[in-house]
């Protein structure tokens, strides 16, 4: 019976994750399995892998076929470099000792590849946020400016409002005060008029 370590999809449509399972090549690929030895996100960046070391390097060893994508996991994850270390353990190339140390020396380095790949994404973020930042800036000093333009406006059109109201106050005053020089003369000759008639 010819075994698979292949993905199993889980998830809702549009944001798949996927169970690493041992199965037989003729399951269906969400059917019956062996073992479950761990599990894949790929909407994480970098993706997100929670793998059974041991589990995975048992069933490489006794000869599950991986799929090209669960080949690229298990060797970014580091088995197939422990594979070969034991193989070279068993040729006498090197102990146990020397095969773990050279492991661990990858796995640190590994992990200073990943901090430098997070740290790089957390600075474009960072720079991307900033450049977000200023843009919004620039467009709110422009709504200001907008916003400023048109109170200068509308005090301009009020100050010309109430000059006007004022030139018009001042000459109905004017015309007020022209108005009682003739008024008293009619009234005179009014009152002259009168008694003339009386």
């Amino acid at each position: 019976m010819a075994t698979k370590i292949r993905l199993q999809r889980h998830g809702r449509k549009g944001y798949a994750f996927y169970s690493i399972v041992i199965a037989d090549v003729r399951a269906p690929r969400d059917g019956k399995f062996t073992e479950k030895i761990g599990t894949y996100n790929p909407n994480t960046n970098p993706a997100t892998v929670d793998l059974k070391f041991d589990r995975a390097l048992y069933w490489v060893e006794v000869g599950a076929q991986p799929t090209d994508t669960v080949r690229n996991i298990l060797s970014r994850e580091g088995v197939y470099l422990m594979k070969h270390l034991k193989g070279g353990v068993k040729k006498g190339a090197f102990d146990e000792a020397a095969a773990q140390a050279k492991f661990e020396a990858w796995k640190a380095d590994r992990q200073k590849g990943l901090a430098a790949v997070e740290a790089k994404l957390a600075a474009e973020k960072k720079a991307a946020d900033a450049a977000r930042m200023e843009a919004e800036k620039k467009a709110n000093a422009k709504v200001q400016e907008r916003v400023a333009d048109k109170k200068a406006a509308e005090a301009a059109a009020k100050a010309e409002a109430e000059a006007e109201e004022a030139a018009s106050e001042n000459a109905e005053a004017t015309e007020e005060v022209a108005e009682p020089a003739t008024e008293p003369a009619a009234e005179t000759s009014e009152s002259v008029e009168t008694p003339e008639e009386a």
